[in-house]
């Protein structure tokens, strides 16, 4: 731990790099470092003792960076500071007991980045920052004691990046602040106090990124927002006060991502938002009280992703939603009170993704939902009010994931589903009145997963599931009416998992299920009717772990089962009828956890 720097150290003339970070025991800097003429950076962050700087620092003429960040007992700087001619970044970051900067440092000509990020002592910002004339970034982020801003900040030519997320008393911006024709982007998240923009806010024509996020007092926004010219993201989420967006708002042409999450007293937006051309991207979530959408929105010609998440009062999309052709993305979900979607979403020849998930009062999907030949993604996870799935579905060439977890009214699907020649994964789980599969679910060449876990009614499973050649994961968990396997089941030559734990009818395994030369994963928890393994199980020669956990009837283990070369796990906990182990149990060389809790007759 360095406690004190040696006194030789100040004879390095041509020392350039000076590294102390996080020399927490050391408490100063000798005013003899004012003799390292070719210092060009000095790092002293996380310095968590040093109280002062020297005012010697100041004849440091060749250095350019200046890092103090987590000198948390660090007050005050020397007036010397502004004699830094050469300073182009300075690091105060997490200096929380700083409570004022000397007026000396709007001297510092050379100076492009000052950071006093999280400084939540300093209550005030000299007007001479407005002299920094090279200052591109001003970081202020976190200065929660910050009530106001000088005027003079708005001489700061050079400045592109200006940020105060955080500055939770900061109340409002000087109208000096419009001035700045270089700003780039203004950070204002989490500025609860902010009650108004100034009204000339308009005349910021470089700002591209302007960010609102939780400016919770934030009521409306000047209607010169739409001469924002450059403008292309416009951040107001969470602004639960905000009420209205002004219908400039069509005229900024640049715009690629408007979002509006969580503005929750929205009720609508202006007709002119069908103007923004460049809009990529248009985020609704969460605007609890919008309940419908103007015609307009049809008119987002490079719309891309469009997110209506938890817009609970959303009764309806209008039909022009068609017309967005370059959308390839549409979330829709938690929208409980949308009852059915437009004809026209089947013209969205571009949609990769569509969210339906919680879209309770949803009964049907239209026809021309199998037009959407881009779609790879569909999710109408927990929409318990579908009640069937249109035979057009087949026509989804390019669906990889179709979700329909409980969808608990859907009985059956379509046998057009076989024709989803791109599915990867389908999704049934607690689907609890499917009683059956279609025949035509064997065609899925390029299945991966079928998850049929909390299928209650499920009875069988068809013969033709042992044609998906590509199955890595079958999941049946809980289907505890099924009583048998298919003996097809055994040309999952793919099939890595099969998850059988819960399927409490059924007695028996066929015996190809010793043919799974791949298995890794077989879970036979909680199937209490159980009374045999076949032989064939010891041929499971990719077989890691088998979970017989709860297989109450189960009374022996065949012999064969020392075959397993692979397994590591064997779980037997609470076999009650289990009396004995077989001998071949010692064959089992990589096993490495053998759980017998419970097994009371074990003798």
């Amino acid at each position: 731990m360095i406690e004190k720097l040696p006194n030789n150290l100040f004879y390095c003339f041509q020392l350039q790099v000076l590294d102390l970070a996080q020399c927490q025991s050391l408490k100063k800097i000798p005013s003899s470092i004012g003799q390292l003429n070719a210092l060009q950076e000095l790092v002293l962050s996380g310095c968590s003792n040093l109280k002062k700087l020297p005012s010697t620092i100041g004849q440091l003429n060749e250095l350019q960076e200046l890092h103090l960040s987590w000198c948390s007992n660090l007050k005050e700087l020397p007036s010397s500071i502004g004699q830094l001619n050469a300073l182009q970044k300075f690091d105060l970051a997490k200096c929380k007991n700083l409570q004022k900067l000397p007026t000396s440092i709007g001297q510092l000509n050379a100076l492009e980045n000052l950071v006093l990020l999280g400084c939540s002592n300093l209550k005030e910002i000299p007007s001479s920052i407005g002299q920094l004339n090279a200052l591109q970034e001003l970081h202020l982020s976190g200065c929660s004691n910050l009530k106001e801003l000088p005027a003079s900040i708005g001489q700061l030519d050079a400045l592109q990046e200006l940020h105060l997320s955080w500055c939770l008393n900061l109340k409002e911006l000087p109208s000096s602040i419009c001035q700045l024709n270089a700003l780039q982007e203004l950070h204002l998240s989490w500025c609860s106090n902010l009650k108004e923009l100034p009204s000339s806010i308009g005349q910021l024509n470089a700002l591209q990124k302007f960010d609102l996020a939780k400016c919770k007092s934030l009521q409306k926004l000047p209607t010169s927002i739409g001469q924002l010219n450059a403008l292309q993201k416009l951040i107001l989420l969470g602004c639960s006060n905000l009420k209205e967006i002004p219908s400039s708002i069509g005229q900024l042409n640049a715009l690629k991502e408007f979002v509006l999450s969580g503005c929750s007293n929205l009720k609508e937006l202006p007709l002119s938002i069908g103007q923004l051309n460049a809009l990529q991207e248009l985020h609704l979530s969460w605007c609890f009280n919008l309940k419908e959408l103007p015609s307009s929105i049809g008119q987002l010609n490079a719309l891309q992703k469009f997110d209506l998440a938890k817009c609970k009062n959303l009764q309806k999309l209008p039909t022009s939603i068609g017309q967005l052709n370059a959308l390839q993305e549409l979330v829709l979900s938690g929208c409980s009170n949308l009852k059915e979607l437009p004809l026209s979403i089947g013209q969205l020849n571009g949609l990769q993704e569509l969210h339906l998930s919680w879209c309770s009062n949803l009964k049907e999907l239209p026809s021309s939902i199998g037009q959407l030949n881009a779609l790879k993604n569909l999710d109408l996870w927990v929409c318990f009010n579908l009640k069937k799935i249109p035979s057009s579905i087949g026509r989804l060439n390019a669906l990889k994931k179709f979700y329909l977890s409980s969808c608990s009214n859907l009985k059956e699907l379509p046998s057009s589903i076989g024709q989803l020649n791109a599915l990867q994964g389908l999704y049934l789980s607690s689907c609890s009145n499917l009683k059956e599969l279609t025949s035509s679910i064997g065609q899925l060449n390029a299945l991966q997963e079928l998850v049929l876990s909390g299928c209650l009614n499920l009875k069988e499973l068809p013969s033709s599931i042992g044609q998906l050649n590509a199955l890595k994961k079958l999941d049946l968990w809980e289907c505890s009416n099924l009583k048998e396997l298919p003996s097809s089941i055994g040309r999952l030559n793919a099939l890595q998992k099969l998850y059988l734990s819960w399927c409490s009818n059924l007695k028996e395994l066929p015996s190809s299920i010793g043919q799974l030369n791949a298995l890794q994963k077989f879970y036979l928890r909680g199937c209490s009717n159980l009374k045999v393994l076949p032989s064939s199980i010891g041929q499971l020669n990719a077989l890691q772990e088998l979970v017989l956990f709860g297989c109450s009837n189960l009374k022996e283990l065949p012999s064969s089962i020392g075959q397993l070369n692979a397994l590591q796990k064997l779980d037997l906990s609470w076999c009650h009828n289990l009396k004995e182990l077989p001998s071949s149990i010692g064959q089992l060389n990589a096993l490495q956890k053998l759980v017998l809790l419970g097994c009371s007759n074990l003798k």
